[in-house]
């Protein structure tokens, strides 16, 4: 059940150019992420009115609902008007949490070892698994593994509906392989397999990060009909390599039949500009200080340039005949971390069809409040190709920037994973179920 309550809230505008302010689990093979709850969901009506908006808070308690309508949010014009399905960033205890923002208009969950990192250790919601597994014998890596699996089988079936609904188009929850087997290719393919069948739902994402060795993975991966969500891309050279490996991977399934085997591309958006503004600013001229954050947006533009190119021409219609999809990019990081720019910055100029917002509580309920429903991935094509050049004048390496950022998200999502371990083996020994 909920309750409603009205707030006033400005509307900031947002452009391209002018950002404004179960079985045994093998160690080390997955990784996974989950977010902090959810108690609080911000959303927001567009107000018919044009001379005041108005956003409403719901707060959701944990009792059933009282059959009352669906409000209708902008999440929901995201998908039906722009063909863009918006997701949420986050996965914690309970999953029943979801339950209002998939009547909000989330398609879709992600997840990362940063965020069961973060769930996992703030919560008591898993102590009595945890207790259960240790009890029985379980290593602290094995339990951890079967405490993530549940979760991720729980929101697959809160979604299974709108999977079922778009005919494996949408619904779909990630779970990501250990994040020790960045450089690791095969180690990656086994994790994958294992972690598939484990979870042993129709929409679950097997997460897969774009590192170099990772690529052959994807390949075999998705050649053996495992759906995958590919991670941590940050470079258009890059996203190429991913797109050629989930084609190369369908043309060696061998299946007659495509249409149960899809894939995200994560293409990451605000640590490009976290890490580009700082090197703008240390260059200081006038020009420099001009593109600052306007640099994420229109790689990301380039790349939806680069996705319509590839998913297109003989190649591609000939495995359209096989019922394959598109492999739709995703965009992830889309969270504003400098307060300086709008907050739906990373959201509504990367609104276009066949696309997804993955979106942390933050950008979500932003977005709800006071975003904008329009496509804008493509409005102007030319403008992110001249920012793209001009910063490539100033002397950023966009490869450079790529591989850093690469670097950077792998050491993160370790750092998260090995705490996390670490958490677990504390909590056992504090309730002495297991001896060091």
């Amino acid at each position: 059940m909920a309750t409603i309550s009205k707030l006033s809230n400005p509307s900031p505008a947002v452009s391209l150019s002018a950002p404004s302010r179960s079985s045994s689990l093998p160690k080390v093979f997955l990784g996974l992420s989950t977010k902090t709850s959810f108690s609080k969901v911000r959303l927001s009506l567009k107000n018919t009115q044009p001379s005041s908006r108005t956003s409403l808070v719901v707060r959701c308690s944990q009792s059933s609902g009282n059959g009352s309508p669906i409000k209708r949010t902008t999440l929901h014009d995201l998908y039906e008007r722009e063909g863009q399905s918006p997701w949420y960033d986050n996965l914690c205890r309970p999953v029943t949490d979801l339950i209002p923002l998939i009547e909000s208009g989330v398609r879709g969950v992600t997840s990362n070892p940063a965020i069961f990192q973060k769930a996992i250790s703030s919560s008591n919601a898993y102590n009595d698994q945890f207790r259960e597994l240790v009890q029985s014998g379980k290593d602290i890596e094995t339990a951890y593994w079967e405490l993530v699996v549940k979760d991720i089988q729980d929101a697959c079936k809160l979604f299974e509906s709108i999977y079922d609904q778009t005919d494996g188009g949408d619904g779909y929850v990630s779970v990501e392989v250990s994040p020790r087997l960045a450089d690791d290719t095969q180690g990656t393919v086994e994790a994958a397999k294992w972690l598939h069948k484990v979870v042993d739902r129709s929409n679950v994402y097997i997460k897969i990060p774009a590192t170099a060795p990772c690529i052959p993975s994807i390949k075999e991966v998705i050649s053996l009909g495992i759906s995958v969500n590919v991670t941590l891309i940050f470079s258009l050279t890059r996203y190429e390599a991913v797109i050629d490996a989930y084609l190369d991977g369908l043309e060696a399934s061998g299946l007659s039949d495509l249409s149960r085997v899809t894939s995200v591309a994560s293409f990451f958006v605000s640590r490009v500009d976290t890490l580009i503004d700082k090197m703008l600013e240390k260059i200081g001229t006038p020009e420099a200080l001009d593109v600052r954050g306007k640099a994420a947006v229109a790689q990301a533009a380039l790349a939806y340039k680069l996705y319509q190119k590839k998913f297109s021409g003989p190649r591609w219609e000939a495995l359209v005949k096989k019922g394959a999809k598109k492999q739709r990019l995703l965009w992830a990081s889309t969270s504003v971390k400098n307060p300086a720019y709008s907050d739906t910055l990373y959201v509504a100029p990367l609104i276009g069809p066949d696309t997804v917002s993955t979106m942390p509580d933050q950008a979500l309920q932003a977005f709800v409040d006071h975003g904008s429903v329009a496509r804008t991935i493509d409005s102007n094509v030319s403008e992110a190709e001249g920012i793209y050049n001009a910063l490539e004048k100033l002397g950023i390496d966009w490869g450079s920037v790529g591989n850093q950022l690469e670097v950077e998200g792998v050491d993160s999502f370790k750092k998260s994973f090995d705490s996390l371990l670490d958490t677990l083996q504390e909590k056992a020994n504090s309730l002495k179920l297991v001896s060091l």
